[in-house]
């Protein structure tokens, strides 16, 4: 078990503007509501993002993919806005409630507005405003929700924790799929359902968390110390900021295909809009499976033998195979070996990741700080691929559909991101 940590005096120059993470043991029932509170809110925030967005987008243009590049890249900038923000303001609040649950509930509750906002939107205009709201309602919760996980979960159980996130993100996308199968054509229960489902899951976690008010006075705010707080010097810091580039690497990659999966299996390999959902589901279906097989079998390798690069670097190379593969497929079975590839890439990917970044972090005693940056990763690609996609779509040809062009591009961004992973020094 490791040493408890120790809380910075709030008087110190260097103290960031997080709080100190959890040095006691949290009971089982914390992480069944956990588990719950990610997965309905993945299920609401994802299944947008993966499917049911480029449904939405046929019902209001004959060119879904030009329609989708501003409405998913102005939202993903909310999401960069609102998780550093909500985090900072979750640390400052101080209610008999305590100060993340009144962040947790109003975030999701304004995000089912948001939800049933986009499921009425009839023009672009009202889409994008109307998902920018989601993503800014809904990352304030998640923001609130990391925070939490913090306040809860001591370092030696920092791995349970991050495998069952994983799992419920995952089961979130695979859940969400499958209900645009059998709601193909329902925006309000696309759209709604989840968010409804959201809402319970986040009210079921705030029963089973902690939210005690921290016993010392936080340094005066100012917007310089927000900034700084979410800044890590990748030049004192090269290790990191080497897992940072990695990190951004396949989440990229990943967005550029699953931003057009949907609109791939309909004008690639040449589905019906019917077809190509029920197709989807079922690749995100073995895309899961494999996933957690490569989930189970790499944590434990990567343990026993002491290395995380190359599972990282490997997993991220793979991942990119995968891509290549789909970018030659010309039948839903070709699409079906390349979910498994990916899906086992990404599995092993996700069991030793986040220990590697976890080993580079500049300040391992209190990692809240670098662990928001590494949060700009995640969230960053969600607005860059939208926006570079189709600029890969519309290479010689006038229809945006030239996704060869875009999954070979993807490919080579996973590449970048294995060898990035190569000059880290603080692990083998």
């Amino acid at each position: 078990m490791s040493e408890p940590l120790t809380q910075p005096s709030a008087s110190d120059p260097n103290e960031p503007m997080t709080q100190p993470v959890a040095s006691v043991r949290a009971p089982s029932k914390y992480f069944v509501g956990l588990t719950i509170g990610y997965l309905g809110l993945y299920f609401a925030l994802m299944t947008p993002v993966l499917v049911s967005m480029q449904i939405k987008a046929q019902t209001i243009s004959d060119d879904p993919a030009a329609l989708l590049q501003p409405v998913l890249s102005i939202g993903a900038l909310g999401a960069l806005i609102a998780n550093p923000l909500a985090g900072a303001l979750s640390d400052r609040t101080r209610t008999r409630w305590g100060r993340r649950r009144p962040w947790l509930l109003s975030g999701v509750i304004v995000f089912l507005g948001g939800l049933a906002w986009v499921a009425f939107s009839e023009d672009q205009t009202s889409l994008i405003f109307a998902w920018l709201l989601c993503q800014l309602a809904a990352n304030t919760t998640l923001a609130s929700l990391v925070a939490s996980f913090a306040d809860n979960v001591p370092q030696f159980q920092r791995g349970l924790g991050s495998s069952l996130i994983a799992v419920a993100q995952n089961v979130a996308i695979l859940g969400g799929t499958y209900l645009t199968v059998f709601f193909v054509g329902n925006m309000p229960v696309l759209f709604i359902l989840p968010g409804i489902i959201a809402v319970i899951a986040i009210v079921i976690y705030t029963f089973t968390c902690k939210d005690e008010l921290p016993t010392y006075k936080l340094k005066p705010f100012t917007w310089l110390n927000l900034i700084s707080s979410f800044w890590t010097n990748p030049i004192k810091n090269p290790d990191f900021g080497l897992a940072w580039w990695s990190r951004f690497a396949i989440i990229l990659a990943t967005f550029m295909f699953t931003t057009y999966r949907l609109l791939y299996m309909q004008d690639h390999i040449g589905l019906s809009l019917q077809d190509a959902t029920a197709a989807v589901a079922l690749g995100v279906l073995y895309y899961t499976i494999a996933l957690l097989v490569g989930t189970a079998i790499a944590g434990r390798l990567s343990d026993r033998l002491g290395r995380r690069k190359i599972f990282v670097g490997g997993s991220t190379a793979l991942f990119g195979v995968g891509l290549v593969i789909l970018a030659h497929a010309d039948d839903v079975a070709h699409f079906y070996i390349a979910e498994v590839v990916m899906g086992l890439a990404y599995g092993i990917y996700l069991a030793v990741d986040q220990a590697l970044v976890i080993d580079v972090l500049p300040n391992a005693d209190l990692p809240g700080k670098d662990l928001g940056v590494i949060n700009i990763a995640n969230a960053l690609p969600q607005s860059i691929a939208p926006a570079i996609g189709p600029l890969f779509l519309g290479i010689g040809v006038s229809d945006n559909s030239n996704y060869t062009a875009l999954l070979w591009a993807a490919g080579v961004v996973c590449v970048l991101g294995a060898l990035a992973v190569i000059p880290i020094k603080k692990v083998k």
